[in-house]
């Protein structure tokens, strides 16, 4: 009877050593495979960054060209002014010329009525 639970006893200690051995197994599997999801992960985060630093060679190019876009257009902004000036100034001009043109109209009729010339 004792050498049968001895063999039990064996048996037991056999399967649990068989057990621990299965699991300890297993759980290397899974933390091997999260390890290489991690390496993965890192190799593509390395990817995208390098991808990314190109990126962002070319935003702050941009940004260069942003920069000296709005320094030529504030140059552009006193000749506008002086544009609209002129623009104004000719308005005028031709206000006056306008009223010169009626009142030249005016003195040649009273020119032709006091001579009594014949329109042309």
């Amino acid at each position: 009877m004792a050498s049968g639970k001895a063999t039990e006893q064996d048996e037991l200690a056999e399967s649990l050593n068989d057990l621990f051995t299965n699991v300890s197994a297993m759980i290397k599997g899974e933390l091997q495979g999260t390890n290489n999801v991690l390496e993965l992960l890192e190799k593509m985060n390395i990817r995208v960054a390098e991808e990314y630093k190109g990126f962002g060679d070319v935003a702050s190019g941009l940004r260069i060209f942003v920069e000296q876009l709005k320094s030529k257009s504030s140059t552009f902004d006193e000749y506008v002014l002086q544009l609209d000036t002129i623009e104004q100034h000719v308005t005028e001009f031709e206000a006056v010329i306008s009223m010169l043109d009626k009142y030249v109209s005016m003195l040649e009729s009273k020119m032709q009525s006091v001579y009594q010339i014949p329109p042309p």
